[in-house]
Parts: structure tokens; sequence; C-alpha cells
């Protein structure tokens, strides 16, 4: 195996696709007004509203930490707490920087076996506590898909609404791989966002086929009041704004944006499927997005890591494998045939 072969650790790691790359093209011919006052940003916000159907502020920043974080950072005061998962990215992945940009709100994380929240875990948490020495529930956020790549349906987010709104808390989601989701569950983006009771969402382009940039959709726009200081202020405001918000453009009016998670969820269903019947090898979640969980022995993965291939185990000890918009088909089916020979190895116990 060459440096050169596609690796499956990480959509982080796949290139731009050819329509983001096209608008970043575009918007490189010539000048335009700096900071956001440009006609590519115009254009990329007009097409979020389009696909959400909605009057929706956008915000365009750089990552997902920052995205995350100063959404989180604007539905908050300092004594607030934010309800999550125990395996929510912004518990488990961003070295703090929810608590940071808030100025302290706290965490309450929820044990998931699957990396959901439900209801009851939602209502027990905020309703635990409501002395003052206790930081007052205010937010709840869910990841769609989940770090596990499982989807939160319609009538889960729904009912998560439900919870929310009965207590008087903000619904935040974190859609790194939003599209992914939109994909499985062929529904429009509106459907599991504001019509669904979502406030705030955070859409990841990084995983969708761009090289860099998150938009923050806020649609109960009084949310997003002084939200462009917050911006300022975190060094998310880029001049040359156009760079950032250009790619949305491609992938938004062409729809590579679900052309490109469809692309990438069947590859992991590929994969679950060449590997189904490999003996010592299961999947730990079900394959509903575009990232495939397995168990094996360690010599299994072992011999994976000696012959090239990477991939992380930080979930329950398993092998993470992410399949992103340019996975060739034929490098999935070289990964199935690489553990299918690394499990023929290892005896089979009686």
């Amino acid at each position: 195996m060459t440096t050169d072969d596609q690796q499956f650790a990480s959509d982080n790691y796949a290139g731009i696709c050819p329509e983001a790359l096209a608008a970043m093209t575009a918007a490189n011919a010539g000048s335009a007004t700096a900071y956001g006052d440009d006609g590519w940003t115009e254009r990329a916000a007009d097409a979020f509203r389009r696909l959400f159907d909605s009057p929706c502020e956008v915000f365009f920043v750089f990552n997902g930490t920052a995205a995350n974080s100063l959404a989180l950072a604007s539905l908050c005061q300092s004594y607030h707490s934010v309800i999550c998962s125990a395996s929510a990215h912004v518990e488990t992945d961003e070295c703090g920087a929810p608590e940071f940009f808030s100025n302290g709100s706290k965490l309450l994380v929820a044990p998931s076996a699957d990396g959901k929240l439900t209801p009851a875990a939602i209502r027990s948490l905020a309703t635990s506590r409501s002395d003052i020495h206790f930081p007052k529930p205010r937010v709840v956020t869910i990841t769609q898909p989940t770090e596990t790549g499982q989807v939160y349906t319609i009538e889960e987010i729904r009912a998560i609404a439900a919870v929310c709104r009965d207590l008087g808390l903000k619904l935040h989601m974190d859609g790194a791989r939003f599209a992914q989701a939109c994909a499985t569950l062929e529904c429009a983006p509106a459907d599991i966002t504001w019509r669904a009771g979502v406030d705030v969402l955070c859409f990841g382009g990084t995983k969708n086929g761009m090289a860099v940039g998150e938009a923050i959709v806020f649609f109960d726009t009084a949310l997003a009041q002084d939200f462009d200081y917050r911006c300022k202020q975190a060094g998310q405001l880029a001049s040359k704004m156009r760079f950032l918000s250009a790619p949305w453009v491609g992938l938004l009016e062409s729809g590579a944006w679900l052309d490109n998670a469809r692309h990438a969820n069947a590859c992991a269903e590929r994969l679950a499927t060449r590997i189904a019947d490999v003996p010592g090898v299961d999947l730990m979640f079900p394959v509903q997005a575009n990232a495939v969980f397995l168990t094996a022995p360690a010599p299994v993965l072992d011999t994976l890591r000696a012959r090239g291939w990477r991939f992380y185990t930080f979930i329950g000890g398993g092998a993470r494998f992410m399949f992103a918009w340019d996975a060739q088909p034929e490098r999935v089916d070289a990964l199935a045939a690489a553990i299918a020979e690394a499990a023929a190895t290892i005896p089979i116990a009686a």
C-alpha cells in the first residue's frame, strides 16, 4: 500500500469536491467587498433560506468547534448549563471550547449507548435540581448524526423539542454531517430542523466536500442578535469572506451537498455488507450514515494497521471507518478484503 492510497480513518481526509472548488475559483475572479459584505455571501445565505424554506439568519465560520461553541454561547449565560450526550463532540472533542466561549456554561452529560439523547434523559438532567447552587439548564444540543453514526428520526427530534419547550430550553443541533442525515432520512432539511423544533443548526461543509467552513443557521432569528460581534471577537469573521461562502453556493445550488452525502452513505453500507459474514468481525452500531464501527480481535486490527490501513478506536475500542464524497468503491472493496484476510489468520474459538 502506498501513501497515495485512499484511507477511511476520517472524512476530513477528503479533498474539495468539484462544485465547491469551481465556486471558489469563480469567487477569485477579481476583487470583492470584505468581511461578508459581498455578493457571494449574500447568495450563499439566500441559498440556505431556499433550502430550508425559512427566513433564517446565516453566518459562516471556519470550523465546527467555532460553530458549535459560538452558537451555544449565544444561547447561554455563564451560569447556565447545556445538556448533551456523553459522547457528543462538544463534550469529548472540542477542548472545552463551549465552556470557554460561554464564559463557563457547564455541560451536563447523559449516558447513552448509541450517542442519542432521549426526552427522558433530558428531563431527568434538567429537573434534577433547581436550587441556585446548580447551573441552570438552558440549552439541549443533539448531534445529527451522532458520534456513533446514528440518525435521529423526525419523530425523535420532535419529541426532544417538545420536552425542550415544556422545560423552557433552546434546542441546538450539531450538524457536522447534517447532509448525511438528510440523505438517510430522505426528508427535506426543514423537516429535521425548524419544523421539528430546532432553534439553531450548525451545518457542516468541511465533511461534505468543502476545504473549510461551516454555516450557523438561526431559525429563531431573534437569537442571532449581535452574533456577528461574537464571530468577530472569536476570530471567525473572515476578511475575504467570499472564500468561505462561495463554496456553499457551489454545493447548494448544484445539489452536490446531497449527492455527496448519498455517495458517502452508500460506501459505508457497501463496507458493512461486504464484511457481514466475516467471522469474528461485528458491527458495533447499525450503519445509518457514512460511518462504520466494527469490533474485531486485537490481532485483526493490528494486522490491518501493519498493512497500512488507518482508523480510529476512540469509541469503545472498535475500529471506525468514515466515508466521504470522494470515497472510491474499489478501495472500499479492498478494505473489506483486507478485513476478511486479517480475520482469516485468527483462530475461531470453538
